[in-house]
């Protein structure tokens, strides 16, 4: 049982921690370019502290198995969270799409400019083949990487049994990539993925997805569920999954969770009729 001098002593330091903690988080919403000065600050000057309390607890041991020298330092100083950060949607929609080719298991898979970590973990167990706008300089097994425009792909109609094209048709023509201007990229790439795959093929889709159609240019276009699906003509939908606004994932969502995102993820897992 603390003394009732400490117990108040205790109970003052407890007030004011509450009241500059109340402070500090008003101040970040009111001037959040101080409060992140002043969060830097904080976090560099824990940052020397703690190379300080390391050096001393390597020099206790007689034989240091590292040298450890302040001009090599590389600081981190913002990765202390309760949890670890990820982008939900590059985390969750290849996670997705692989799900889907282990239940299919197709004989091979073509890809289309999908994230690299997407292609190169499917390769392990399905053979790839992966086509990009700028050329991959992958070596590995089961991979194949190669040049390829989406707006006139080296493929004969009807002839892909398996394919993806995940988070790049929103990129198209907006000349991020070195390609070249064009409103209707897009739409000459979707045209291109439905000319390539086979009557009963898959096709694995994802795009930004929200409440309206938007073009920030020149990062990505941002679509509607309905106009997806409008440009998709000759599929039907398989399954359609969603990232959400807070980054949450719905396997089976439906138009309804879609409209309701600024900047959601839609998946979609077409079969061509």
């Amino acid at each position: 049982m603390l003394h009732p001098k400490a117990a108040e002593s205790h109970g003052i330091t407890r007030r004011l921690t509450i009241v500059r903690t109340k402070a500090l988080n008003l101040m970040r919403r009111i001037f959040p370019a101080l409060a992140a000065w002043i969060d830097r600050v904080r976090a560099n000057r824990e940052f020397v502290k703690e190379f300080a309390q390391f050096s001393e607890l390597q020099n206790r041991f007689p034989i240091s198995r590292f040298e450890m020298l302040w001009k090599d330092r590389h600081p981190i100083l913002n990765e202390k969270t309760e949890f670890t950060h990820f982008d939900a949607h590059y985390t969750y929609h290849p996670a997705w799409a692989a799900r889907v080719l282990a239940q299919l298991r197709p004989e091979e898979h073509v890809d289309i400019s999908s994230t690299l970590h997407f292609s190169t973990m499917v390769s392990a167990f399905i053979p790839t083949k992966f086509y990009d706008y700028r050329v991959a300089l992958l070596n590995l097994s089961n991979l194949e990487a190669k040049k390829a425009d989406l707006t006139n792909l080296p493929f004969a109609d009807n002839s892909i049994k398996s394919l993806s094209c995940m988070h790049v048709v929103e990129h198209i023509g907006l000349g991020r990539y070195g390609d070249s201007l064009d409103p209707d990229g897009d739409l000459k790439a979707i045209a291109e993925l439905k000319r390539v795959v086979q009557n009963n093929g898959v096709l694995l889709f994802v795009v930004p997805i929200g409440k309206g159609s938007k073009i920030y240019f020149n990062a990505h276009r941002v679509y509607t569920y309905q106009q997806i699906v409008s440009y998709f003509t000759g599929f039907h939908i398989e399954q359609f999954a969603l990232v959400d606004d807070q980054g949450r994932f719905t396997l089976n969502a439906n138009s309804g969770d879609a409209d309701q995102q600024n900047y959601g993820c839609g998946c979609w897992y077409f079969i061509k009729d």
